[in-house]
């Protein structure tokens, strides 16, 4: 079983990089936590939906 890579491996990446899971994963979790990030944590939400949006 891989090890999963955590968010600090993963922002130094493209998000074209990041595998499905992981890209659900933090969506979700970001979307959960939308009322207390700030404008970097909305950024990467977006850079997230819009990977997510590109590979359909």
């Amino acid at each position: 079983m891989d090890t999963p890579r955590d968010f600090a491996e993963l922002s130094m990446i493209s998000k074209t990089q990041w595998n499905n899971n992981e890209l659900d994963y933090f969506q979700h979790a970001l979307s959960q936590l939308l009322p207390y990030v700030n404008a970097e944590g909305l950024s990467i939400l977006q850079e997230i939906n819009d990977e997510m949006h590109r590979r359909g």
